[in-house]
């Protein structure tokens, strides 16, 4: 399928030529924003789901303005199985931030250049730094958005977080 075809989103159609990577785009006309949504619409299990979650993180020693303690830090993007929480206490431990957030729907569109609901784990419009959790390494295929709420491909875990570039860590919510 030519970049062209694609129903992925433009600027992910292309992350995919550039990589080099040839995945089966999924389209499907009802939304997949959430991971349950995705899940049922793939007919997989939740947790073989990929979500792509951004997060502030202020004061991380030697990022760009952590010396000058900016109010708005530094977006962080973390990939978590979607039957998992992600723990923002891990996280700021993670990266030695003094504070980690959830970020607005604005601010993921523009570090990412995609909607909440369609983030693909790469192809963003800035680079970012990424950390995924360990826990997707338990499946042999994990599903992800296309970078639309309609559309998800299918990649063995290790290479999604391969090309993210992410930092494999834990940093999913334990429960009791």
């Amino acid at each position: 399928m030519s970049t062209a075809e694609s129903p992925a989103h433009p600027r992910f159609a292309e992350a995919l030529r550039a990589l080099g990577l040839d995945v089966e785009v999924r389209r499907f006309p009802d939304a997949t924003r959430t991971a349950a949504q995705a899940a049922d619409a793939i007919g997989c299990d939740v947790a073989e789901i990929v979500k792509s979650l951004v997060f502030i993180a202020r004061g991380i020693p030697g990022a760009e303005g952590a010396e000058q303690g900016t109010e708005e830090g530094e977006p962080v993007l973390v990939l978590m199985d979607g039957s998992s929480r992600v723990d923002v206490e891990l996280v700021r431990r993670e990266l030695g931030a003094a504070a980690v957030r959830r970020a607005d729907a604005d601010l993921v569109r523009e570090t990412t250049g995609y909607a909440i609901g369609g983030v693909p784990p790469f192809g963003h419009r800035t680079a970012t730094r990424v950390l995924a959790d360990r826990g997707l390494l338990g499946h042999a295929v994990v599903w992800a958005a296309a970078g639309t709420p309609h559309t998800v491909f299918p990649l063995d875990p290790a290479s999604v977080i391969a090309h993210a570039g992410a930092k494999l860590v834990d940093v999913r919510e334990r429960t009791a």
